[in-house]
């Protein structure tokens, strides 16, 4: 037999309504006629279209057809309203339009992005209101893997340092390089900010993964308060990296600060130690040009005959002067 149906009468009650929202999503149900058989073929039910108005233009744009009674709108703007329309078409072919609904997302709630915002703002009451948020993780790192922590340890930050550590950020978090909020804030020269970092648990021994430790990045800096604290706290002089580099040579082979070496070879450090390929500071000053460098390391006892591992290299090198005897001449010619 054939089965006719006929739109069943729209009760008042049968309209759409507005279920869970969120900053992006806004959830919309509606309800289905009594009687419908899903024992049925599937061209035997009643479908919904469910359709979102353009305000702009004034015209609405289908964005779900099915048969069942309930959808999320994702990807939406946070704090706009948006106005809904529900179709149903019913197996006869009929169409009704149920009334329109309007309904607003909420406000999109603190994140990351906040967070970090204002450590790079230095806004003590901002990174207040956004550590309040149970939402936002105090450690979520930025694009290049740096925390909130390690980005006010850079900046001098000391207030957004204490207010990140009270609220449980990990003072020992390393990036990607192996860099934790201490070395930063020693390359960076804040003394006050590596004083409470230290005093947090973040330790002086702790290396990157190229081996450089907090003394190797103050040296690399040049802030010599910073450098004299460190020494004075006990940090090891002679402490090598991976490519047994101290922050003598550090100084040798980045800065050439006559200042941050004086301060180094007071307190202990070895003029003539070498790197894993024999150099020593004297050499690498003398290739960088660091000339009053050069004369600071031969007044303290630099060796000028120790000779590198690779010299044979540089004999087939007639551009080189990384070799004993140019190395030798050079003295001769600057030492004064």
């Amino acid at each position: 037999l054939l089965r006719i149906f006929f739109p069943p009468k729209t009760e008042p009650h049968q309209r759409v309504t507005v279920g869970q929202v969120s900053h992006h999503s806004i959830e919309l149900i509606w309800t289905r006629e009594h009687g419908t058989n899903w024992t049925d073929p599937p061209e035997n039910w009643t479908c919904f279209t469910l359709e979102q108005k353009n305000d702009r233009k004034h015209t609405y744009k289908e964005i779900h057809k099915g048969y069942n009674t309930r959808f999320t709108v994702e990807n939406l703007e946070p704090k706009t309203t948006y106005t809904f329309r529900l179709k149903v078409t019913w197996p006869s072919g009929q169409q009704r339009y149920y009334p329109s609904v309007t309904a607003s997302t909420e406000k999109e709630p603190l994140n990351g992005r906040n967070l970090h915002n204002a450590v790079l703002k230095c806004d003590e009451l901002e990174l207040c209101r956004v550590l309040q948020s149970i939402k936002v993780m105090v450690d979520v790192p930025d694009k290049l893997d740096f925390t909130p922590l390690m980005v006010a340890a850079m900046k001098g930050f000391t207030r957004g340092v204490q207010l990140l550590m009270h609220h449980g950020a990990d003072v020992n978090k390393k990036n990607s390089s192996g860099k934790d909020s201490l070395m930063l804030a020693c390359f960076h020269g804040h003394l006050d900010v590596v004083k409470f970092l230290h005093s947090c648990g973040a330790s002086w021994s702790s290396q990157d993964r190229s081996g450089c430790c907090a003394l190797h990045w103050a040296a690399a800096g040049g802030h010599l308060p910073l450098l004299q604290y460190l020494i004075q706290d006990g940090c090891e002089v002679d402490v090598r990296d991976g490519a047994s580099w101290t922050p003598l040579m550090i100084v040798s082979v980045i800065t050439g600060d006559t200042a941050a070496a004086s301060l180094l070879i007071t307190a202990g450090a070895d003029v003539n130690v070498q790197d894993r390929n024999g150099k020593t500071p004297l050499m690498v000053a003398v290739l960088n040009n660091y000339e009053h460098l050069v004369k600071i390391l031969l007044e303290n006892g630099a060796d000028p005959n120790i000779q590198n591992q690779v010299r044979s290299s540089y004999k087939q090198n007639k551009t080189a002067v990384e070799s004993h005897l140019c190395l030798f001449l050079f003295l001769l010619m600057n030492f004064r």
